[in-house]
């Protein structure tokens, strides 16, 4: 990436997500108990995926992908987050601003298209169940798992090397808790309208791809599934994407909120609120969701725990 050295600014500092000092250490403890449950809740689904042989399916190879995605997207923002919170000044360098948002933009635009892969599987499964085997192949789930990686590394970096070309020359106060487009753009004492550009086109790009390929699967889905004769079979079809309609609909809401809605300072304490939810809640939900809601991984569990005790006990 091409940061360019004529800027002035070369230590960044953040608000914050709170500056009450009675209301930080709380806020401190409940981030840190929701950061421990993300660490074990994505490291627990890929290592119950590589391990079970039940879970050996290309629709847990996707999902134990957007597990890793969703514990390195969630470490780039929260530990930083959670000492700023204790800290009395809370500074970043310029580079490190930059490698913070490089991360934070590839991650995020690599899970929406993992999520939209995921879509594709369901849809094969649901739409064409004879012919899944020889659609979605370990070699097709692969090269889909590769190209939202590639896609979204990037695009990373076309973004933040327009965005750190940028003169900061001025105040150094960004008004978030993390490195993002909106804060550093108003901070910019240059020509903002080309970075604004790219910004827009691709978050549009990544986004509305991936939630087109979401949304036409799963019409197709709901079509095929309304044409299921018996009730149980519906049931059953519906469950299979329902774990995963749930975490793209709660992750595009909140980022649709915060990047494409107008600009305004009376919507800035509400864009930390819907930051917080997609960079540190989403990431805990989603292994919560597929666990709680999806039978196959409850019945993996419950086997993988009663493995485990019946050894400790022999």
């Amino acid at each position: 990436m091409n940061i360019d050295n004529k800027t002035q600014v070369t230590v960044f500092e953040f608000s914050g997500l709170c500056n009450n000092k009675k209301v930080a250490p709380i806020l401190f403890i409940f981030f840190l108990l929701v950061y421990m449950v993300t660490l074990c809740g994505n490291i627990g689904m890929m290592v119950m995926v590589h391990i079970l042989p039940s879970l050996h399916t290309p629709m847990y190879y996707f999902l134990s992908y957007l597990s890793m995605v969703d514990l390195f997207y969630s470490s780039v923002v929260t530990p930083k987050m959670l000492s700023d919170l204790l800290s009395e000044k809370k500074l970043i360098s310029f580079n490190g601003c930059a490698l913070q948002f490089f991360f934070f933009a590839a991650l995020a635009s690599t899970e929406v298209f993992v999520l939209s892969d995921m879509a594709y599987d369901r849809y094969v499964a649901v739409c064409h169940p004879l012919h899944y085997a020889s659609v979605i192949t370990k070699k097709k789930c692969l090269g889909l798992v590769i190209l939202s990686f590639s896609v979204g590394f990037i695009q990373s970096s076309t973004q933040t090397s327009s965005l750190f070309s940028l003169e900061y020359c001025g105040s150094n106060l960004i008004d978030h808790f993390y490195c993002d487009i909106p804060p550093l753009v108003r901070l910019s004492c240059s020509e903002t309208h080309t970075c604004k550009i790219i910004t827009l086109f691709f978050v549009c790009f990544c986004s509305l791809s991936s939630m087109m390929t979401i949304l036409v699967s799963y019409t197709l889905i709901i079509s095929s599934i309304l044409r299921i004769k018996s009730a149980d079979g519906r049931k059953k079809a519906f469950r299979t994407c329902s774990s995963h309609l749930m975490c793209a609909s709660i992750f595009y809401v909140t980022v649709f909120f915060t990047y494409l809605h107008p600009s305004s300072s009376a919507l800035e304490k509400q864009d930390k609120v819907s930051s917080v939810f997609y960079t540190v809640v989403t990431p805990m939900l989603n292994p919560l969701i597929y666990s709680l809601r999806n039978q196959e991984v409850k019945k993996a569990l419950i086997r993988l725990l009663h493995k485990s005790l019946n050894k400790h006990i022999c």
